[in-house]
């Protein structure tokens, strides 16, 4: 439960942090005459419209500005989902189902059931079957790390050896 816990917290923290920039930004509202000085808006040759012609100008420029604001919130929202979903891959239900590919932190001495395997991008797996490999010693060692086909399982694999170990995501 205190993975959950993390995990939410994490999710609500990135999100925030996201929305924290985005809300502080000056809202410019109202029209081009009040956004301008008002030698800013002769110089621009905007006193020589009509009031239909600047209700037209205003009008389309506040639309502008929604529609670039609008799209660059999508983007952004989207690039966090991805790296939310990118750095959750492998707790419970959540995140990428994309293989992991990294290397082991220090040695490697075989699968047992158990064993906590560090990763260089700092993820900690959890062997949770009982494969091994006999004899095996490495320092550093590939690993890939794939989902199952069918079910919520991860299986590790280390470069030069065919077994795989069942693992699951505990850091």
């Amino acid at each position: 439960m205190l993975r959950l816990s993390h995990l939410a917290f994490s999710l609500l923290l990135s999100l925030t942090l996201i929305a924290a920039p985005l809300a502080a930004q000056p809202v410019r509202t109202g029209d081009i005459e009040t956004q301008m000085t008002p030698a800013e808006f002769q110089a621009a040759g905007l006193e020589k419209l009509t009031p239909q012609e600047l209700a037209a100008l205003n009008a389309w420029l506040q639309g502008k500005v929604k529609r670039e604001t609008e799209a660059a919130v999508a983007v952004t929202r989207e690039e966090t989902r991805k790296e939310i979903e990118d750095h959750n891959r492998g707790f419970f239900h959540f995140g990428s189902r994309e293989p992991i590919a990294s290397a082991i932190s220090g040695q490697f001495d075989g699968f047992a059931m158990g064993r906590r395997y560090t990763l260089e991008n700092g993820q900690v797996w959890e062997q949770i079957d009982s494969a091994s490999i006999p004899g095996a010693r490495k320092t550093g060692p590939q690993v890939t790390i794939r989902p199952a086909v069918i079910g919520n399982a991860w299986y590790m694999q280390v470069q030069g050896y065919n077994t795989t170990a069942k693992v699951q995501r505990i850091e």
